[in-house]
């Protein structure tokens, strides 16, 4: 980011661990900033539009599976996503099953308390504006180290490479999977490269 001219503002973290506190700071950082003349504030947690964006996405992947997606699992953070994805499969499939995923560790969307954990842009410790509780049938909930190890394990067995909260869905997926048996389809999404964890604990210390 620096590189392409921005002046980036680090908002200090607990050990480089996820909580409300950083969430929340961060987002009145982003606010505050936003005032300033020419700044334009993304507003990611409300912005209704974003809902949208995913759209296409889901029905590139119906397309792709030629019409057999029975579950779909994904990881919540503005809920963007699991909430654009899962509305366009459920148009095709009313039988879909999807299944959201949090981070054990502050299962906020269980009626849990917020804690902190390390699964880079889930978790935000707070249930998110856009949520609903008709977006999913089911959450389920990941450690940290399960979401790392399956990181790695992607990696290293697979040749792809991607963050922890990709992991977390590849988990979580996976137990949907076993649960279904016999020859259905489960969908998750890898949300981006490893390239941005190559300094965090992901990949210095696997």
């Amino acid at each position: 980011m620096r590189a392409l001219g921005a002046r980036v503002v680090q908002v200090p973290s607990d050990n480089g661990r996820i909580t409300k506190q950083l969430i929340e700071e961060m987002m009145s950082r982003a606010a505050v900033l936003s005032a300033a003349p020419g700044a334009f504030f993304a507003d990611q947690f409300n912005n209704v539009d974003a809902i949208a964006g995913y759209k296409p996405l889901a029905e590139e992947a119906w397309q792709q599976s030629h019409g057999c997606i029975d579950a779909f699992v994904h990881s919540v953070g503005t809920a963007h996503s699991i909430a654009g994805v899962g509305e366009t499969l459920r148009a095709h499939n009313k039988e879909l099953r999807v299944v959201a995923v949090e981070p054990a560790e502050s299962p906020v969307l269980s009626g849990g308390a917020p804690g902190a954990h390390q699964i880079e842009g889930i978790g935000p410790g707070f249930v998110p504006p856009l949520w609903r509780d008709d977006i999913a049938d089911e959450i389920t909930k990941v450690t940290t180290a399960e979401a790392m190890e399956m990181s790695r394990r992607l990696a290293r067995e697979e040749a792809v490479f991607v963050g922890t909260s990709s992991g977390a869905n590849v988990v979580a997926a996976l137990r949907e999977a076993e649960r279904l048996g016999g020859d259905r389809a489960v969908l998750t999404i890898l949300c981006d490269s490893g390239m941005k964890y190559l300094s965090t604990d992901l990949y210095t210390k696997s």
